[in-house]
């Protein structure tokens, strides 16, 4: 409930004049913390920022690396899940079971860990060097 309050707090925050589809997201970090953001959309469509990889970077900047819980609130009647870069960004720091939660404005919710989400992915433990 405090996650999805959270994201669901930020979300009227995003600035999305272009294609009016408002997402808010919020991670628990391995500390507890609750760390939010929201989608950011340019006028040079690919230089916009997805609310998952903003609230990732915020974390970073909080000097926390590691996420237990997400939640994505999304515009519409249908949960929006996160895309496949933010799929990705989520995994760098995310094990996988975690759980990933994608909520709708309808109240309609998609849940699913991280490995249903991105499967056969590929993270940080797969650049370690074995000495």
């Amino acid at each position: 409930p405090e996650l999805l309050a959270a994201a669901t707090e930020s979300q009227p925050q995003a600035y999305c004049p272009y294609s009016t589809y408002r997402v808010g997201a919020a991670i628990r970090t391995g500390s507890g913390a609750i760390i939010v953001g929201c989608n950011v959309e340019n006028a040079a469509y690919p230089l916009g920022s997805c609310a998952e990889a903003g609230t990732i970077s915020a974390m970073v900047l909080a000097g926390e690396r590691s996420i237990v819980e997400v939640v994505v609130v999304t515009d519409g009647d249908i949960p929006g899940t996160p895309c496949g870069g933010c799929r990705q960004r989520i995994r760098e720091f995310a094990g996988p079971d975690t759980p990933v939660h994608s909520v709708a404005t309808s109240g309609a919710v998609i849940s699913m860990t991280m490995a249903e989400l991105l499967p056969h992915s590929f993270g940080p433990e797969h650049l370690l060097h074995n000495d």
